[in-house]
């Protein structure tokens, strides 16, 4: 049975030489990505194509700013996409890229200090080469801290967030298959029953179907973690299902697991119209789109912690708000 060495391999290649390349990013990039290597990111990014447009606006751009920039990984794991029957593998790297931010990113004003851009990039291996990645990050976390609050109060608390408390989340060597397909099945099982929002039992009991009872949900910069059931019932899950109505079926490129840990991402996961009003906006009636990456830690047969990365930017564009044009001086 293949254990995913070989991609994990391909991507280990890929971060050091990136990680190292000083300013060749599209050299790094071109090779170890396919033609037509096929790129997703955060709000303002959206979809690129090839190497050279990923180098020149995306990593060239952040390298300049955040100098001397570090990649500090929490999570690393490989696995056989569910999506599409495991014909594709693809290969999870999260944590966050620390430097020192010192020149202006995307309007953002440096603060000659250090800051870290929480990350997570799920990156399709063929042929011993990358051809499509989805990068998401908490852009608005980076923002606060430069001292340009985006949004106004959270519901739960946002930190710079740590890795998994075992400490095991760098999956570098085979792992047994019979965990990581313990850890799909739960996620299955968990998609099932928070899915839809509609299974007739109370949200907290909903939620001890699948999750620990002292889980953790590390959520995104204006929304923010919270830990037990009950404290995440009460500051994320029951105010956001009360402000959203025709919730579209969960949508997903890519959903995969190894060991304890598993994950998915979508473009978007899924659409919800605003109709009760979300982090301090006012109701609307125009359906938004949320992409979003979750990764999971599985621990027995619970959920135990989830790292939550939502393209919040997105969201708000899809209501009419540019964020960065609002909050940032160029």
């Amino acid at each position: 049975m293949d254990n995913f060495q070989n991609e994990k391999a391909v991507i280990r290649a890929m971060h050091r030489d990136l990680d190292g390349s000083g300013s060749n990013f599209a050299t790094v990039l071109g090779a170890h990505t396919s033609a037509g290597y096929h790129w997703r990111g955060y709000h303002p990014f959206g979809e690129i194509f090839g190497a050279q447009e990923v180098a020149d606006t995306f990593w060239a751009p952040l390298h300049k700013s955040l100098r001397h920039l570090q990649r500090r990984e929490d999570i690393f794991f490989a696995g056989a996409n569910h999506i599409d029957g495991g014909d594709s593998v693809w290969v999870v790297s999260m944590g966050h890229l620390m430097g020192l931010f010192d020149a202006p990113w995307l309007g953002i004003r440096p603060t000659g200090k250090m800051a870290f851009l929480r990350y997570c990039e799920f990156s399709r291996v063929e042929d011993g080469r990358v051809a499509e990645t989805a990068m998401y990050f908490d852009i608005p976390h980076l923002m606060v801290q430069a001292g340009q609050n985006p949004f106004g109060p959270q519901t739960a608390q946002h930190l710079i967030q740590p890795g998994p408390m075992t400490h095991d989340g760098l999956l570098l060597d085979p792992q047994d298959p019979a965990e990581g397909k313990a850890t799909l099945d739960l996620i299955h099982r968990m998609i099932g029953d928070l899915g839809q929002w509609d299974s007739g039992l109370s949200l907290e009991d909903e939620l001890r179907q699948t999750w620990a009872e002292d889980m953790i949900w590390w959520g995104p910069e204006g929304i923010g973690a919270t830990y037990t059931i009950e404290r995440y019932a009460r500051q994320h899950s029951a105010p956001f299902r009360a402000g959203f109505t025709n919730r579209s079926k969960t949508q997903h490129v890519a959903r995969l697991s190894e060991g304890s840990y598993g994950g998915f991402f979508g473009w978007p996961n899924f659409t919800a119209t605003p109709t009760g009003g979300f982090m301090g906006l006012p109701g609307s009636d125009k359906p938004a789109e949320f992409r979003v990456i979750d990764i999971y830690r599985r621990a027995g047969d619970k959920l135990a912690e989830n790292w939550v990365f939502i393209d919040l930017l997105h969201f708000m564009k899809c209501q009419g708000v540019d964020v960065l044009e609002r909050c940032t001086t160029l």
